[in-house]
């Protein structure tokens, strides 16, 4: 992720919704990939120094689960983000509204990933069955007085749901120890789902699909059967030449979404290093090969650091070499995505 300046010259992030040094008040817009400083405003219109004008999503006004800003003249009062909600939390449960922003915050990091890598963002409606949605639910487990016994984090037809009892740290924790996972986080789920989804938009049915099945397998194998028998398994090891995680020997789905989403990691997680100067910005052409190198050098770093804190590795992954050929056939899949649409 970059970061951002403020009109006063103090540096922003992405979430930031107050700069600390000014107070002023900051909005983030998709279209522009640009942090707003804002200045007042009588009508609830902010003027910016291009000539254009925006006003605060929807969200962000009413429940300030948002930072993002939409142009005066966009009809549609939520933010592109906001605009993929299907379900959103319960918010008789007061808790659900700090919960709720965590996801918001998450799926925000997630779209603005997309947008970058020029990934097709439609959301799903009535007319449009083929785009992305979002639902955030809690079951029993941790709401007695819901009907929903049980919600199982997923993917489905474009829509992907989160358990909500996912924001909660200690409940994430308990699931990751009791799954031997190396990684559970709430970014983590929304890149893994989202790889669900576009493996459909650009995978299927496309002239990917034969290489796709040399590296991963055949995505028509019983889905439901293969989770059940990795589950009955409790399959916590793996072999890491040719799997990313444990659980992506469960499926040839599975497989690419884990991919899908180490490869999200890693673009993401680059940006960072770049914008801070602890990586120099990319000059290889082999955009591929560069990429992995410069995050082969920086999760050393990264791990060695948080072993110097007592915690645990910050990328816990090994990259064997069938991975690396999984991983590029996602950056060749998204890579045309990138190029700017005619």
């Amino acid at each position: 992720m970059r970061t951002f300046s403020c009109k006063c010259g103090e540096r922003l992030f992405f979430d930031n919704t107050k700069c600390l040094a000014c107070g002023s008040l900051l909005a983030y817009e998709f279209e522009t990939d640009q942090l707003h400083t804002l200045g007042e405003s009588a009508n609830k219109i902010y003027p910016l120094g291009d000539g254009r004008s925006v006003r605060l999503c929807q969200n962000y006004v009413d429940y300030d689960v948002c930072n993002a800003c939409i142009d005066v003249q966009q009809e549609n009062s939520w933010c592109i983000a906001c605009q993929l909600n299907e379900t959103i939390p319960n918010l008789d449960y007061a808790q659900n509204l700090e919960k709720w922003a965590k996801l918001e915050s998450a799926k925000r990091r997630l779209v603005r990933t997309l947008l970058k890598l020029n990934l097709s963002i439609k959301p799903k409606t009535h007319q449009s069955q083929d785009g992305l949605a979002f639902a955030f639910l809690e079951d029993q487990s941790q709401n007695p007085d819901v009907l929903e016994v049980n919600v199982m984090t997923g993917h489905h037809n474009g829509l992907i749901t989160i358990n909500l009892a996912e924001t909660d740290e200690w409940v994430r924790e308990s699931t990751r120890l009791e799954m031997g996972e190396y990684y559970r986080t709430l970014l983590g789920h929304l890149r893994h789902e989202s790889g669900h989804y576009y493996f459909e938009q650009y995978v299927l049915g496309s002239n990917y699909l034969f290489e796709f099945e040399q590296l991963f397998g055949d995505y028509r194998k019983d889905y439901e059967k293969s989770l059940n028998d990795y589950y009955e398994a409790n399959q916590t090891s793996y072999d890491h030449e040719n799997f990313i995680s444990a659980y992506s020997q469960a499926h040839p789905l599975e497989d690419w979404a884990e991919c899908w989403a180490h490869y999200f990691h890693i673009v993401d997680t680059l940006e960072t290093a770049y914008a801070f100067g602890i990586l120099k910005n990319p000059s290889s052409n082999d955009f591929f090969s560069q990429q992995l190198s410069d995050w082969t050098l920086l999760t050393v770093k990264l791990n060695e650091l948080n072993r110097s804190m007592g915690l645990e590795d910050m990328y816990p992954f090994i990259l064997g070499t069938n991975v690396i050929k999984k991983l590029k056939f996602v950056h060749q899949v998204i890579d045309p995505m990138r190029l700017p649409k005619q």
